[in-house]
């Protein structure tokens, strides 16, 4: 594989990470000790929802969004979480405050549906509640990607339609996703830009994707893309400045025309687009509407 040093989820080396405790079912151990039984249901299947916050002057952006989206996706799948709201929000405030953590870090909070009698699909298998692990790390992420800017690659593999796989639900299962990350990679590309069932433009394998056409900000329709919170944050953002963003459908042939390209994660935030199968995308440099929304994202989660 190639260097990750263009990828949306890359972040530079720490060396304070070799010494985080993480979190497992009430425990903190040391990361190399930290373990799940083979058992385990996310394991076993990828059964169980997760969800990535970043810390940034002591507070977790967009903290409560977070937790009802946990809570909904779970509530979808009938996992049982086995604690309450205000016990895993404690919990991941004992974790940094264990580690340390003031600034600067990202939270991957997990849950699946617990330990199983035998590796199976069934979920009347499972013996005892729900497991849970959160992992905080000091991540920043690689400012060449911002001064750079990103390269996509249009996967053959399509984003798929909410009764096959919803992507709004914050699944462990991925390998759709990945599949189109691999392509994009070994094609020289940083991410995957995916198309929906229709051919529209959806999300990259595990960011959302922007445009920007004569002064107006487009996303898709939000069908068959992540439940971003960064995303809903930008677009917020964008329209109470006064200024137009658009969720709607729209082709490939019209990225390729974008005045600028950009795409929105928890760890990254809002992080240009410059070249889209192999093409130029506006002046092929991060271009001001995408510092634009940058700002307005960091004014709006900041508020």
């Amino acid at each position: 594989m190639s260097s990750t040093a263009g990828s949306a989820q890359g972040y530079l080396d720490d060396p304070r990470n070799e010494a985080v405790l993480v979190y497992v079912d009430g425990a903190f151990v040391p990361r190399n000790e930290a373990r799940v039984s083979i058992f385990d249901s996310g394991f076993v299947l990828g059964d169980g929802v997760w969800e990535g916050l970043r810390l940034k002057n002591g507070r977790l952006i967009q903290r409560e969004a977070h937790l009802d989206r946990l809570f909904e996706g779970a509530n979808s799948i009938a996992l049982d979480i086995g604690r309450s709201r205000e016990e895993v929000a404690a919990a991941i405030d004992a974790t940094l405050a264990r580690n340390g953590m003031t600034d600067g870090a990202h939270i991957r909070l997990m849950i699946t549906r617990g330990l199983k009698k035998t590796p199976n699909q069934d979920p009347r298998f499972v013996i005892g509640k729900a497991t849970m692990v959160i992992v905080a790390e000091y991540k920043t992420p690689r400012p060449e990607a911002k001064a750079k800017g990103m390269s996509l690659f249009t996967s053959t593999f399509r984003t798929s339609t909410p009764d096959v796989f919803d992507l709004r639900l914050n699944s462990h299962s991925r390998l759709n996703l990945i599949q189109a990350l691999i392509q994009a990679i070994n094609a020289g590309a940083d991410e995957a830009l995916m198309l929906d069932p229709n051919g529209f433009v959806a999300s990259c394998n595990s960011t959302n994707f922007f445009i920007v056409r004569r002064g107006e900000l487009w996303s898709s329709t939000g069908s068959y893309c992540f439940k971003g919170l960064t995303r809903q944050a930008v677009i917020d953002a964008w329209r109470a400045s006064g200024t137009q963003a658009l969720e709607k459908d729209f082709t490939l042939a019209e990225v390729y025309g974008a005045d600028e390209a950009f795409v929105t994660g928890t760890l990254g935030g809002v992080t240009p687009v410059t070249r889209i199968d192999g093409r130029t995308i506006g002046t092929g440099a991060p271009g001001p509407m995408t510092r634009r929304a940058s700002e307005l994202y960091q004014a709006w989660v900041a508020r």
